[in-house]
């Protein structure tokens, strides 16, 4: 009885139990379900869990953004001739394991690594021996690159190079610069190079010097961007969404460069550069009228496209370095005594050496010439001369024409800052020295504008390098730069009076400025020879420590163009110091001067340019002109000299027609002969020796093109 209770009453506690458990479970299941429902009721609701923002993942996940690249800017010369514009270069590697393979299992590596380093050699600027090392490394790595020579690799070079259907070579495409020219004004164009923005870390172009970063800003364009959403099979989902913002393209710089003027220029400076060896050498040749700047270079120089010659000078020494101009600066002496009423030419002074003190003014020729006119004097370059011309004036007039003249102030030229000269003018002998161009300090731009008040009658213009910059498409100018008069320093009459000195210079028979002569024009030149100080400001001795100069305009007696050239410490080896410099500004000067039409000679060429080719025949015929054609066409459309240059200008007229070119026989041409003809057709031309060409590469009556090079051999 009392187990029956027992038995009882445990089972009443089991049942109890058993309600308990399944109440607790209930709960608990109630409990779960409801954080479940909470939980997917916030996700819902608040769009995240655990702190994501599920709504942007999912973005994450279907959206796809991508950046439309702007192109930046180009550089051009005055007709629209690139001289530094966008383009797409090649990075080149190699991968070497060879578990690289492709979905069919076809070998994506390096296979045969002597054929691959010799394509290599034969492509790019690395020899068979680097490559076959570099293919080959010490350690096992999965890649490897080629340093300098597998960068910067063009279109045409990359498709060379797998046209040879090698296994393991990759190419990476990157925005680069391209500068068609090479060594091309490249102190004034500038250098752009690849830099990674830290905010963004979009990869572009940067100006680091010249124009390149003068007008870095209008230069450089804005991204555009794709925004849209794929599904999970990639296919884009049409929605409203979707974004896409074109790319806007930077402006272009529009130069005063005329390209052929500047190609000719720095022909004739890599030739004297060559010769000669100077420190540093500049030219520059400007548009009187307007002060356009047409042709401008200096050594050393660096190659934009391949980085040579980069690390010799990193800056525009047309404006950036001061100098003691030396006799160039008696040009400025002459006219502010004329302008001021203290010259008279026809009266004498005692050449060779003038005391000041107890300091002496020597000339060049120390034993002088006697007593000479102040006339003859500026001839023959005579600092005793000027000195006593300085001591007319008085220092006051003298400093007062100095400052007219602006050649202590920065004329904020707009692409590299320029630096403002400085002067000693304290003591007699200082005051003196500065009117024969020893003691002052100023940059060949400095000059080159006081030298436009003596070509322009009075008036003193700004040399100019940029025109004005348009749009991408050039529809729309941005901005333009006019012509920019900085002053009246002297009278017309002044201006004349100088010219006619200049003159003297260059064609009495006792002036120094023999070389500068030019057929068939008249020039007004001055020549310059400074001591060149060292360090420690102390003049320096010997043949070679002197800085050479040349300032000129033509025709003399109104002035187009202006050319300032300088040559520092070069080594003459005997030869003078004109003669060198006249390598330079005689050809350059004469092919300005040939564009320009005008010259002293009464017969000129005509202009067959759009006539029939016999017809054109004909006409210089009867001039007796002789003439080439070149080409099978049956007009002209292009001729060089052109057409109302002097008839002795050049010894024949080249004929282009607007056929397939047709090599000359170059048999007995000059040198300059030739580089007229290479101008003209735009061939590469290689040199092999000095005087009159003896063999070609191109036979005669053989079609070329521009792309062709013509090996010439000349013999004197």
């Amino acid at each position: 009885m009392r187990d029956n209770q027992k038995q009882l009453n445990n089972q009443k506690k089991a049942e109890k139990n058993r309600r308990n458990f399944a109440r607790i479970f209930m709960i608990f299941v109630s409990i779960v379900f409801l954080l479940i429902v909470g939980s997917f009721s916030a996700v819902a609701i608040f769009k995240s869990a655990h702190g994501v923002d599920l709504k942007e993942r999912t973005n994450q996940l279907y959206n796809r953004n991508s950046i439309i690249q702007a192109s930046r800017g180009s550089i051009l010369d005055k007709n629209g001739k690139p001289l530094a514009e966008d383009t797409n270069t090649y990075s080149l590697y190699a991968v070497l394991n060879k578990k690289q393979k492709s979905i069919e299992g076809k070998p994506e590596y390096v296979q045969d690594k002597k054929k691959t380093a010799k394509v290599l050699s034969e492509n790019l600027p690395i020899s068979y021996k680097k490559a076959y090392k570099a293919l080959n490394p010490e350690k096992e790595t999965f890649q490897v690159e080629f340093g300098n020579a597998g960068n910067r690799i063009s279109l045409s070079t990359k498709e060379k190079i797998e046209s040879n259907g090698l296994t393991g070579l990759y190419f990476t495409p990157k925005q680069s610069r391209l500068y068609p020219n090479g060594v091309f004004a490249s102190h004034i164009i500038g250098l752009a190079a690849t830099m990674v923005n830290d905010k963004t870390k979009q990869i572009s172009l940067e100006g680091q010097m010249g124009i390149e970063k003068s007008f870095n800003k209008l230069l450089t364009g804005v991204n555009g961007f794709k925004k849209y959403q794929e599904d999970n099979y990639g296919y884009k989902i049409p929605s409203g969404n979707n974004v896409d913002k074109p790319a806007k393209n930077g402006n272009n710089v529009h130069t005063t460069i005329d390209s052929s003027l500047q190609l000719l220029l720095e022909t004739q400076l890599n030739k004297v550069n060559e010769e000669v060896n100077p420190k540093s050498m500049s030219a520059i040749i400007m548009d009187a009228k307007t002060g356009k700047i047409l042709a401008a270079s200096q050594r050393p120089t660096f190659n934009p496209e391949t980085g040579e010659g980069l690390g010799d000078v990193w800056r525009d020494a047309l404006s950036q370095d001061v100098y003691e101009p030396g006799s160039t600066m008696k040009i400025f002496t002459i006219a502010s005594a004329i302008d001021s009423g203290h010259y008279n030419g026809n009266a004498t002074y005692h050449s060779g050496i003038y005391q000041i003190g107890n300091q002496i003014v020597p000339d060049w020729n120390r034993s002088g010439w006697g007593d000479i006119t102040f006339n003859k004097g500026f001839a023959l370059s005579s600092n005793v001369a000027m000195a006593h011309l300085e001591q007319m004036m008085g220092a006051n007039t003298w400093k007062k024409y100095i400052n007219r003249f602006q050649l202590l102030k920065n004329n904020n030229n707009v692409v590299d800052g320029q630096v403002a000269g400085n002067i000693q003018f304290e003591r007699p002998i200082e005051q003196a020295n500065t009117a024969f161009g020893q003691g002052i300090q100023v940059t060949a731009l400095q000059m080159l504008q006081g030298f436009s008040a003596i070509a322009n009658n009075g008036q003193m213009v700004k040399p100019q390098i940029i025109d004005k910059v348009t749009d991408s498409n050039n529809k729309k100018t941005i901005k333009t730069y006019k012509k920019e008069v900085a002053g009246n320093p002297i009278k017309a009459s002044t201006a004349k009076q100088v010219r006619k000195l200049m003159e003297d210079v260059v064609y009495k028979d006792y002036g120094i400025g023999h070389p500068f002569q030019i057929d068939g024009y008249r020039i007004a030149a001055k020549t310059g020879t400074a001591q060149v100080s060292n360090s420690s400001g102390q003049y320096e001795n010997g043949d070679n420590s002197y800085l050479y100069s040349v300032a000129g305009m033509a025709p003399a007696n109104n002035p187009r163009y202006i050319m300032y050239v300088t040559l520092k410490q070069p080594n003459l080896g005997g030869q003078q110091g004109a003669t060198v410099l006249a390598q330079v500004f005689n050809p350059v000067m004469k092919k300005a001067l040939m564009s320009d039409g005008k010259s002293n000679s009464k017969v000129k060429i005509p202009n067959e340019v759009g006539k029939a080719t016999t017809d054109a025949q004909n006409d210089l015929n009867k001039e007796k002109i002789n003439n080439i054609v070149v080409g099978k066409g049956q007009k002209i459309t292009k001729q060089s000299p052109q057409g109302k240059a002097p008839k002795d200008i050049s010894n024949r007229v080249i004929l282009v027609t607007d056929g397939a070119m047709t090599m000359p026989n170059l048999t007995g041409w000059s040198k300059e002969d030739v580089e007229d003809f290479a101008n003209i057709t735009q061939i590469k031309v290689n040199f092999n020796g000095d005087g009159k060409v003896t063999s070609q590469s191109i036979n005669p009556e053989q079609e070329f093109n521009k792309n062709n090079q013509l090996d010439v051999s000349l013999m004197k």
